[in-house]
Formats: C-alpha cells, structure tokens, sequence
C-alpha cells in the first residue's frame, strides 16, 4: 500500500510526534501523582532521560511508545509496508539504545521499570499500571 500523504506531508505529521510529555506519559503521571508519589521529570543527569524518576527509590520509569520501542506481541507494533528497511533499522537501533541505557541504569544501582503505551491506553489500564508501578516502589523501601 503506498502513503498517501506526500512527503512533505509526511514529514510535517511526523515532527508533531513527542517526544516527551505523551499522552501515556501524563496519564501515568497524574495516577501516581494521586497515589501520592512525587517524581522529578525527564532525568537529564541520567543515561537516556527517564521520563520519571523516583530518587528517594532510586527508580527510574521509561513509558515506551509501542510503536516506536517495539512492543513484542502488541498489535500497535506493526512495520510500516513503505519503506521498511529505513523503519527496520530504525526501529533496530531503538531496541538497541533501550538496552544499552537500562543496563546502564541497572550498574548504577537504579531500578528500571518500563510502561508501554497500551498498559495506559484508558483509564482502567492506567489505574492498574500505576497500581502495579506504585507495588513495586514500595517493596523497594523495604
């Protein structure tokens, strides 16, 4: 199937794409703001910018786009049919970066979590995940 939006097109509807402050991202956000746990945002001292981060936990959470970090058995995951090698390695070299800053994270004494997109697609989802996120941080206190 061939694009249907002209290039220019296509480049203007993908530079609207975020990069932070995400729909995923504010919906957990403001469910664990609510369970009452505070965040510093988007880490700039860490390796690959957390988009939360939970010193007092020494806890970091990225919310992964599905699409974008290749959800593997998510439906929102799928390889555009135009040009794909350019979106293999694209999507090869994501993968490959988010290894290397967890693993950097993780020998820095942090714990890494990370929340997919569709884990936060609706306010059902949103509520576990956070509910999910906010077992996890406590157990670390102990």
């Amino acid at each position: 199937m061939t694009d249907f939006l002209s290039p220019a097109e296509r480049s203007q509807l993908m530079s609207r794409i975020r990069g932070k402050d995400t729909r995923p991202e504010i919906a957990l956000r403001r469910a664990l703001h609510g369970m009452g746990f505070r965040y510093r945002l988007h880490g700039a001292g860490l390796p690959g910018k957390p988009d939360l981060v939970f010193p007092r936990y020494k806890a970091a959470i990225f919310v992964h786009g599905c699409f974008w970090h290749r959800h593997s058995g998510c439906n929102i995951a799928t390889t555009p049919k135009s040009n794909t090698p350019f979106w293999v390695e694209k999507f090869e070299k994501n993968v490959t970066r988010d290894k290397r800053v967890i693993a950097q994270l993780q020998e820095q004494g942090w714990t890494v979590m990370v929340v997919w997109e569709c884990q936060v697609s609706n306010a059902t989802k949103t509520e576990q995940t956070a509910r999910d996120v906010a077992s996890k941080l406590r157990s670390l206190m102990r």
